[in-house]
């Protein structure tokens, strides 16, 4: 799935179906170290038989990108050798492996971009985004999507229908985010929702608890751009979370979006007996939370790593027009422009930037 960076790259193995008509380079912007971006041109990625060659359509600027731009590492993942950034992605089958049918080329497709080994306990339970060996877009060392072409297993590219933009389908995959949360958080028909920051995973979480048939969608941030926002895509109600408080709403789920711990803390404050916490927002490792709280209510509670089986019923919920990735794209950057693109969320009223790889 890596794609290859120009200190990696091996000729192409007699398996590869590569069209005539593609190049035999491409280009890609490429983050050498800490805030440090580079164009540059590499040969094209070679193909496994049960690959597609996909030609990026659309690539979204995730929070991810910008913090290993920003600060060079996430935890245990530290940028130490040339890493393509970028997991948000779209595009269309450009050639096929050996194995894949031909007749696929020229499909539009979003990409789920993660390749899970197939065969360990997680993946076998149906839980492969736990998947210990798991390779993900843009997390070292696995090369990312700034680029115009990456190579995916071809069940992990699936076909949009003609009604689903390249910028929607890029999104997919920030929406699958929020499908898992809702999940987890057992969001059905009915369902009271809180969830804290209004920014692109919040607005998407609260139009994915919509689409699962919440009726009361609180939202809470600092911003009143965003609230207003939020109001006009998915939410039912903002607060504001400097001057209103949500202790005590008892709400059937709280879904934290901020990775504030206050915000952490006062969320689950705001879940009725039996509820669920789900905590999808970065912030700190550790957070000092009300255990007594979550005892005494019995509120279940936990973590969201990435997602597992989304891309169908995003596809569908995006065609059927019961959610709106349209909408949050406020920023619009050509490939040679990554740089900038990885800036532009601390300009004020940008929600969502997206590079396009062709231009």
């Amino acid at each position: 799935m890596t794609t290859p960076t120009a200190q990696s790259h091996t000729p192409a193995q007699p398996h590869t179906l590569v069209q005539p008509e593609l190049p035999s380079t491409m280009r890609a912007c490429i983050l050498q170290r800490q805030g440090d971006m580079t164009l540059e041109t590499l040969s094209l990625p070679e193909l496994d038989p049960d690959q597609v060659l996909v030609q990026v359509a659309a690539v979204g600027v995730c929070g991810s990108d910008v913090h290993y731009y920003e600060h060079g590492r996430i935890g245990d993942y530290v940028v130490d050798h040339p890493l393509i950034l970028g997991h948000e992605l779209s595009g269309r089958i450009a050639a096929v492996g050996s194995a894949v049918d031909p007749a696929r080329v020229g499909n539009r497709v979003a990409v789920e971009p993660q390749r899970p080994c197939r065969k360990c306990k997680q993946c076998k339970a149906g839980r492969y985004n736990l998947c210990p060996d798991i390779e993900f877009y843009a997390t070292p060392p696995i090369d990312g999507a700034f680029a115009e072409y990456v190579t995916i297993q071809a069940d992990f590219a699936y076909d949009i229908p003609d009604n689903v933009s390249d910028e929607a389908a890029a999104l997919i995959e920030p929406l699958s985010v929020g499908l898992w949360a809702c999940e987890r958080a057992d969001i059905k028909p009915g369902s009271r929702v809180l969830i804290a920051g209004a920014g692109p995973i919040g607005i998407i979480a609260a139009q994915a608890a919509r689409a699962f048939g919440a009726t009361d969608i609180y939202i809470t941030d600092i911003a009143e751009d965003r609230l207003a926002f939020a109001l006009e895509h998915g939410a039912t109600h903002a607060l504001n979370a400097k001057t209103d408080s949500v202790e005590g709403l008892d709400v059937d789920a709280f879904i934290d979006a901020s990775g504030a711990p206050q915000a952490v803390r006062s969320g689950i404050k705001a879940v009725g007996p039996a509820g669920r916490v789900i905590l999808v927002g970065l912030g700190a490792d550790d957070v000092e939370l009300p255990v007594s709280y979550i005892q005494n209510r019995e509120i279940w509670l936990s973590g969201v790593f990435r997602y597992t089986n989304t891309w169908p019923l995003a596809i569908q919920l995006i065609a059927d027009g019961k959610v709106d990735l349209d909408v949050l794209v406020t920023g619009r950057f050509a490939l040679a422009e990554a740089e900038e693109a990885l800036k532009a969320g601390k300009q004020p009223g940008q929600l969502k930037a997206v590079v396009y790889p062709g231009r």
